[in-house]
């Protein structure tokens, strides 16, 4: 079962985020309005990983909220985020299990329970 929801401006075919664990917005529709796309995440309990604001700015708004992992670690290539995200998402997978909000930056990593 899918734990996490990526977001459209992240990779769809990205190894670290292969298999049941991951569903990536084109699969539930690119289109979809954020509003619907919280909602989904929320009544499917999946932890949205985005590098967008615009869902950590909701979550601060919402009670109870999905969780989600705010990636604020600017572009990249995609050979270098993959490193990136290999390194750290480990500590990442840990955290979203007790914390809401993970916001991920090149040198540090914040929660907000």
């Amino acid at each position: 079962m899918a734990k996490f929801l990526i977001d459209a401006n992240l990779p769809y075919r990205f190894a670290l985020w292969q298999g049941e664990e991951f569903k990536h917005f084109f699969d539930i529709g690119d289109d979809l309005p954020d509003s619907a796309i919280w909602q989904y995440a929320e009544q499917n309990d999946l932890i949205i990983v985005s590098k967008d604001a615009d869902f950590s700015d909701r979550m601060m708004l919402s009670e109870p909220p999905p969780r989600v992992v705010h990636l604020r670690i600017g572009n990249m290539r995609i050979r270098d985020l993959f490193a990136f995200l290999h390194r750290v998402w480990p500590q990442v997978i840990e955290l979203g299990t007790t914390h809401k909000l993970i916001i991920v930056r090149e040198s540090l990593i914040e929660c907000i329970s």
